[in-house]
């Protein structure tokens, strides 16, 4: 199998992690970005990974200029990109610790917080993207993997759920603009509330109840393979990703088409002549 470059954002945080040392565990090297750095410490020395397949960038991606700079600093590094996982963002705990089920309501969603989430939770991964994609089309195969979340939270929770929204919308867009091409657009999510710090314990729920953040490891791994060429416009849940039955069998059950495509065929549209 082709050892790849791939970038990832949040990269310290829970999910990130994992998916970090799984890729680097399938043989890629990983540019692993994150705006904590003493989080990247504890990466890299949890890892015990040498420079020459890891590679820790700290930067802080609500800044337009610095999702640049860390896919700059990664190509610089490795020569080269060909993976891109919009992992990071910001949860309801960064509004208050309860506000995972406690959520606020419209008199709370001033202008800052929603501005905020917004500028985390979407425009730094249609930053950083558009910043990698001239790396990934000049590798002549690329992978663009985007962590949006559940439909239900989509639904239900503001302003987090109205960024994932965006998320989605956007990287179903993506994947018909790569279509044809050989980079690829596709969702990976947990699947429901996953047993990370992302998730404040003032919460309630029950830790022993949720996802683990280990079932992120074997879809990322499989999107950034040889057995995931074509696959592209997918939306992937993790929980439903059965380690026991093939990569490609995995895949099947877990996946479906990005967004609500369903609903695609209510609206008129316009038809253009060929």
């Amino acid at each position: 199998m082709p050892s790849r470059v791939v970038l990832i954002t949040g990269a310290a945080g829970g999910l990130g992690s994992v998916m970090t040392a799984a890729l680097l565990k399938d043989g890629h090297a990983v540019a692993a970005v994150d705006r904590s750095a003493e989080g990247l410490t504890r990466l890299v020395t949890s890892l015990g990974t040498g420079r020459e397949r890891l590679l820790s960038i700290e930067a802080e991606l609500s800044e337009p200029a610095a999702c640049a700079r860390a896919v700059d600093t990664a190509v610089a590094h490795f020569g080269r990109l060909e993976g891109v996982v919009n992992n990071a963002g910001i949860g309801m705990s960064a509004i208050r610790p309860d506000a995972e089920t406690n959520h606020p309501g419209i008199a709370e969603l001033t202008a800052e917080v929603w501005d905020r989430f917004f500028a985390i939770n979407v425009r730094a991964p249609l930053m950083v993207t558009q910043a990698a994609l001239p790396h990934l089309k000049r590798a002549g195969w690329g992978r663009i993997v985007t962590n949006t979340t559940s439909y239900r939270t989509m639904l239900r929770v503001l302003p987090y759920g109205a960024t994932k929204s965006a998320l989605e919308s956007m990287s179903a867009v993506w994947a018909l603009e790569l279509d044809g091409t050989n980079v690829t657009s596709n969702v990976l999510v947990p699947g429901g509330p996953t047993d990370t710090p992302f998730i404040n314990d003032a919460s309630g729920w029950p830790r022993d109840q949720m996802l683990r953040p280990s079932i992120m490891g074997p879809p990322i791994c499989w999107l950034m393979s040889e057995g995931s060429n074509g696959v592209n416009g997918k939306r992937f849940t993790a929980q439903h990703w059965d380690a026991a039955l093939s990569p490609d069998e995995a895949a099947k059950i877990a996946g479906r088409d990005i967004g609500w495509p369903e609903l695609a065929a209510g609206p008129a549209w316009f038809t253009t002549k060929a």
